[in-house]
């Protein structure tokens, strides 16, 4: 959920069952929730491919789904299993009424997660994690190990495979059986700021006939304009906010910005003076930082990230040893 990619299930040793089955079901999916739905309330609850095909052998009685999002996105999900009997209408409402501050919370963390990065930060890579279309892991690059122990530190001979990479093969899979239409693509906090995006494809057929199925995970720092639309997104800014937030990041003074947006400077002014406040800064040598490596066109980039990649697999080296 959000900044925490761990949880705790009845089945953990099938988790990457249960990642595919969770996306391959398409009833109460967090993609078309809104609030909380209980699988006792279906009329028949074996629709939910989740629970027919594993959560029932585990004596799993009923679930109740909650979506955490607001109109700046969605931030995370989360399923409740109850063993001895359904959940009852008072405790549905309860869990209800608990999702919009959950939700405004799972944000501001996101937020928090933006901080001030070194100059010269050196871009990593792509890192692939091979899977079968069971989710199982077939090969991955070197580096790749390293990576996921940062985002699940390896505990009591657990796989090395955090769900955002189990998440993104599963929606592929998703979208290949017309449950869901979005992207099998997703960000993911690192540490110290930095920002990784996570993407799902085919071998394709110029594979082996063993792994022409299999799903290529790929695992890249992302980029500085995906970072600036999370950006925009946790810290709660409005449309325009997020537009002017664009402008200013590919160069330009307030004047240069109003002609592009047809607005008065006076206008950019204010709703520059809004952007700082809701990011608790005041000037723009807070919010921007110069980026010695990037498009010689983008002058400035938002100030989101924190050790560089290869820096913070160094720290994570030196504390195995």
């Amino acid at each position: 959920m959000g900044y925490s990619p761990a949880a705790d299930v009845p089945c953990l040793p099938e988790l990457p069952k249960m990642i595919r089955l969770k996306y391959l079901t398409d009833v109460d999916r967090w993609t078309a929730l809104d609030g909380i739905a209980l699988l006792s309330e279906l009329p028949d609850p074996s629709r939910s491919l989740l629970w027919r095909e594993l959560l029932q052998e585990y004596g799993v009685r009923d679930i109740a789904s909650l979506v955490f999002k607001d109109r700046f996105g969605c931030w995370g999900f989360l399923d409740l299993y109850r063993y001895d009997r359904s959940f009852s209408a008072v405790e549905a409402s309860y869990l209800a009424r608990l999702t919009a501050p959950v939700t405004t919370a799972l944000r501001r963390r996101q937020a928090a997660t933006f901080v001030v990065r070194p100059s010269h930060a050196p871009r990593p890579g792509p890192l692939v994690l091979l899977l079968s279309p069971d989710l199982r892991v077939l090969a991955q690059t070197p580096e790749t190990y390293a990576c996921l122990s940062l985002l699940v530190p390896p505990d009591h001979g657990r796989p090395v495979v955090p769900a955002s990479a189990y998440n993104v093969a599963a929606q592929l899979l998703a979208v290949k059986a017309g449950v869901d239409a979005n992207a099998p693509r997703s960000r993911v906090h690192l540490a110290d700021g930095l920002w990784l995006t996570l993407s799902a494809a085919r071998i394709g057929d110029a594979a082996s006939p063993a792994r022409r199925r299999a799903i290529a995970v790929t695992i890249e720092e992302t980029s500085p304009t995906e970072r600036l639309a999370v950006f925009a997104r946790a810290f709660a800014l409005s449309p325009r906010e997020g537009d002017l937030l664009g402008h200013l990041a590919r160069g330009g003074d307030n004047h240069t910005v109003a002609c592009r947006m047809s607005l008065s400077e006076l206008t950019v002014q204010d709703h520059l003076k809004s952007i700082f406040a809701k990011t608790s800064t005041n000037n723009r040598g807070l919010l921007f930082a110069h980026e010695p490596g990037a498009d010689p066109h983008i002058k400035m980039q938002p100030v989101l990230g924190g050790l560089p990649f290869r820096d913070a697999l160094k720290v994570q080296s030196r504390a195995d040893t």
